[in-house]
C-alpha cells in the first residue's frame, strides 16, 4: 500500500527512494510495462506516494512512444497524468520546502507536454513548458545538487533557443524568457553524468538533440546503441537505430542488419510486442531490400505482413500495401502495383496520420501518366 508524502512542510535533500524509483524506470525502458505495478508497489514507499504516480503516467507514455500513430493508450494515458499533475500540485501545497515535490511536479507536467507535442497540441504544451520551467526552477531553488532538475532546466534552455519560429512565437505570448543552445546542451550533459533517476531519459532527449539540431548523427546512434544495450527488450531502440542509419547515415546495408536482428529477436520473443516488432522489422527490412534491388526478398517480406493482418504498427497492413505497390512497380508489374495501391488507400481509411493513402494515390496518378 503506498503512502503519502509527510504532511508537515520540511526541506528533503536528494530524492527519496531513488534506488527503488530508477528500478522502475528500468522496467520501463525494458518495455516490462507489466512489471511495472509490481515494481511501483515496492518503491512506495520508501520513496513518496506521488512519486510512483509520476511514473505510472510514464510508464503509459512509453506504451504510447512503441507505437505512436495509435492513440488506443491515449485516455489511459490522460487519466494517470492528470492524477499525477493533481497530487504532486497538492503535495508542493503541503510541503513548499520540498525541493522534490517540485521535481516531481515538473516531470508529470514535462510527461503531459511530450503528449501534447505528439498529438499536435503545441499552445497546450507550451503552456506545460513554462510550468515545468517554474517547478524545476524552485527545485534547484531548494536543493542546487538536484541533477535531474538541472537536466530539465538544461532541456528548456536549449530548446527555447532552437525551436523554431511558430513556438517562439508561443513563448512570447506566455512571457518565457528566451533560450540559450550553448549553455543547455552542456547543462544537459553535466547533469546526466551525476543523474540519480533520468539517465536514460537524458540520453534519449539528447540523441534527438544530436539528429535534429546538433546534426551530429552519428554522436545520436552511439547514444541508442547504449540504450539498445542496456534495454534490449525494447524494439523502439532498434527501430531508432536502424531509421537513424537509414535516413541519417545513408547506411542501407547497414539499416538492413538491423531490422534483420530485429526480426530474429521479435521471433525468439526477446523484444516485447513481439507480433509489432515482427511486423515493423519486416516493413524495414523491406523498404531497404527494395533499394537494394533485391525484389523478391522485399515482396516476401511484404507479403508476409499482409498474410498476418497485424493489429500494431499503426497502419501496418496499409504501408504493407503500399510498399508491395512500389516494388511490384519496380518490376515493372504496373497492373498488380495499381491494385496494390488502390488496397492501400482503402485500408489507411480516413485517419491516415502516416500519409499512405495520399502516397498511394500520388503513385496511381503517376502510374496512369505512364500508361497515356
Amino acid at each position: 500500500m503506498w503512502v503519502t508524502a509527510h504532511s508537515q512542510s520540511q526541506a528533503v535533500d536528494g530524492l527519496t527512494g531513488a534506488p527503488a524509483l530508477a528500478h522502475v524506470y528500468d522496467a520501463i525502458f525494458d518495455a516490462r510495462f507489466d512489471e511495472v505495478p509490481a515494481s511501483l508497489a515496492a518503491a512506495c514507499p520508501p520513496a513518496p506516494a506521488e512519486a510512483c504516480l509520476v511514473l505510472e503516467a510514464v510508464s503509459v507514455w512509453w506504451e504510447i512512444q512503441l507505437d505512436p500513430f495509435s492513440t488506443a493508450h491515449d485516455t489511459r494515458f490522460q487519466s494517470r497524468v492528470e492524477t499525477a499533475i493533481t497530487a504532486t500540485t497538492a503535495w508542493t501545497q503541503r510541503e513548499p520546502e520540498r525541493a522534490e515535490a517540485w521535481f516531481f511536479l515538473g516531470g508529470a507536467y514535462s510527461a503531459r507536454a511530450r503528449w501534447r507535442v505528439l498529438r499536435g497540441a503545441r499552445l497546450a504544451a507550451a503552456r506545460d513548458g513554462k510550468q515545468i520551467k517554474h517547478a524545476l526552477e524552485r527545485a534547484l531553488d531548494l536543493d542546487p545538487g538536484l541533477a535531474d532538475a538541472r537536466f530539465g532546466i538544461g532541456l528548456y534552455t536549449y530548446y527555447a533557443d532552437v525551436a523554431p519560429k511558430a513556438l517562439r512565437m508561443f513563448r512570447w505570448l506566455l512571457l518565457l524568457p528566451g533560450g540559450d543552445r550553448e549553455k543547455g546542451l552542456a547543462e544537459m550533459l553535466r547533469a546526466r553524468a551525476t543523474s540519480r533517476l533520468l539517465g536514460d531519459e537524458a540520453d534519449y532527449q539528447l540523441h534527438r538533440i544530436y539528429l535534429w539540431y546538433e546534426k551530429t548523427p552519428a554522436l545520436a546512434l552511439d547514444l541508442i546503441e547504449g540504450l539498445r544495450a542496456r534495454h534490449p527488450r525494447n524494439p523502439h531502440f532498434w527501430q531508432a537505430a536502424a531509421e537513424i542509419e537509414d535516413v541519417y547515415l545513408h547506411d542501407i546495408t547497414a539499416s538492413l542488419q538491423t531490422w534483420e536482428a530485429l526480426l530474429e529477436a521479435a521471433q525468439m520473443g526477446r523484444v516485447a510486442a513481439a507480433s509489432m516488432a515482427e511486423a515493423a522489422a519486416r516493413l524495414g527490412m523491406a523498404l531497404q531490400l527494395d533499394r537494394l534491388a533485391r525484389r523478391d526478398a522485399a515482396l516476401e517480406q511484404l507479403r508476409a505482413v499482409i498474410a498476418a493482418h497485424p493489429s500494431a504498427p499503426f497502419g501496418a497492413s496499409a504501408r504493407a500495401h503500399y510498399q508491395l505497390g512500389q516494388v511490384l512497380e519496380h518490376t515493372g508489374r504496373n497492373a498488380e502495383a495499381a491494385a496494390a495501391y488502390r488496397t492501400a488507400i482503402a485500408q489507411a481509411g480516413r485517419d491516415d496520420p502516416l500519409g499512405i493513402a495520399d502516397g498511394a494515390r500520388r503513385s496511381l496518378r503517376m502510374l496512369g501518366r505512364k500508361g497515356e
